[in-house]
């Protein structure tokens, strides 16, 4: 049996799916993590055979946790989903010489500067970009790169402390946000549709790849609190305007040297069809997009994903539907006071609606600007691409919460 060591089992929520996967496919899961046992999922705490409670965020504690467990136990392999640690999992597999991404190797998806650079080199086309850790700097290459352009974390992950700025005033503006930031990257604004590129991997094979279009783009959806995020996960992957990303997301994979697990890529697809490199983390996509994945497969990506990393196959699986999420933000502050439209939408939509995860009438709403779920989600699906597009359209403008 494997003797797996999963870093941070239980959070984020989907960790604990993950680490359940890993379980399912025969092995021998070990959690370390920063969270009191009492308070992993279920799903996670059922399926480790052995939890240390330790603060990631303290290097030596956990390689000294690891250590002594090794007097009793051989490990196998380190596995780490959550971006903020994959570094330190890296640097355990090469303190105890284990299989898998070396700190190295792991470098380009922390670093989006260097992530860019490597790409570059490779003569995949990334937006103009420059690499600043002082407000001069972010003046100087605002200068060479020009207006419109974002500005945003060297190591971040989604649309966290992400800005547009389209003249020096709102540069001024957005200066005295990024004072905790160390380190930022300036970066042309690629005006465009936005979409994701995500896979499985083994032995440098793709076995699963998908493709998530945004409606509207992340950085909107994080700045504008009436929006309603929608994201669908398309069936048919072989459409011609499809097929620039895709293929730029196998060249970026090979530049990279990825080799076995999840990636998760954004890239842009402009009016003139030409196609642009976003960003790439070694990570699934959050926002529940592997439940879109088993939604649109009516398979489990989470065992797939286990199955590459532990056994090198992954079971085939087959896109059937068009999946679409709509998530929703409360109006007003407060506590949650009435939903409307859910009814109707129901009654005209019926069995195409697969779940509605929504803040109940009483509880408090939620922080929009800290997830992009806010206050609830609903998922929807369809073999037909419009019928979903019409669907998550009409959640996103005719469902709405109220709070007071």
């Amino acid at each position: 049996m494997t003797n797996v060591v999963m870093i941070s089992p239980g959070y984020p929520a989907e960790m604990a799916y993950f680490t359940r996967a890993l379980a399912a496919v025969g092995a021998n899961v070990i959690g370390v993590g920063d969270q009191p046992v009492h308070a992993l999922p279920d799903a996670a705490r059922d399926a480790l055979a052995h939890y240390e409670h330790v603060s990631l965020a303290d290097e030596g504690a956990v390689l000294a946790t690891l250590r002594g467990l090794t007097r009793y136990a051989g490990i196998d392999q380190v596995e780490c989903l959550w971006e903020p640690y994959m570094i330190l999992a890296a640097r355990l597999r090469e303190a105890f010489g284990l299989p898998g991404m070396t700190v190295e190797a792991t470098l380009p998806f922390r670093d989006k500067e260097h992530m860019k650079r490597t790409l570059d080199r490779a003569g995949i086309r990334t937006p103009w970009h420059a690499s600043a850790t002082t407000v001069a700097g972010i003046w100087e290459a605002a200068e060479k790169i020009g207006y419109p352009l974002i500005v945003k974390p060297i190591a971040g992950a989604g649309s966290a402390d992400t800005y547009r700025v389209d003249s020096p005033a709102d540069l001024g503006d957005v200066l005295p946000r990024l004072r905790h930031v160390p380190e930022v990257s300036v970066e042309e604004f690629v005006e465009a549709e936005e979409f994701t590129y995500d896979t499985v991997c083994a032995g440098g094979q793709i076995l699963f790849d998908h493709i998530l279009w945004y409606r509207p783009r992340p950085l909107q959806m994080a700045q504008h609190e009436w929006v309603s995020p929608v994201a669908i996960s398309m069936r048919e992957l072989d459409v011609p305007h499809l097929q620039g990303g895709r293929q730029m997301g196998e060249q970026v994979l090979a530049a990279l040297g990825f080799d076995t697990g999840f990636t998760h890529m954004e890239w842009y697809r402009k009016d003139d069809g030409e196609v642009v490199f976003g960003e790439i983390g070694a990570r699934p996509p959050g926002v529940r997009v592997v439940d879109m994945m088993n939604f649109s497969t009516d398979g489990d990506v989470y065992v797939g994903w286990a199955d590459a990393v532990v056994h090198g196959r992954m079971r085939p699986l087959e896109k059937k539907y068009n999946v679409g999420s709509i998530c929703k933000r409360a109006r007003g502050s407060g506590r949650i006071s009435s939903i409307t439209g859910l009814d109707g939408l129901l009654s005209e939509y019926g069995e195409s609606v697969l779940t509605v995860d929504l803040q109940p009438v009483g509880a408090p709403r939620r922080d929009w600007r800290a997830s992009t779920i806010g206050d609830g989600i609903v998922f929807v699906r369809h073999h037909e691409l419009q019928r979903v597009i019409e669907m998550t359209e009409r959640f996103a403008s005719d469902l709405q919460l109220y709070a007071q």
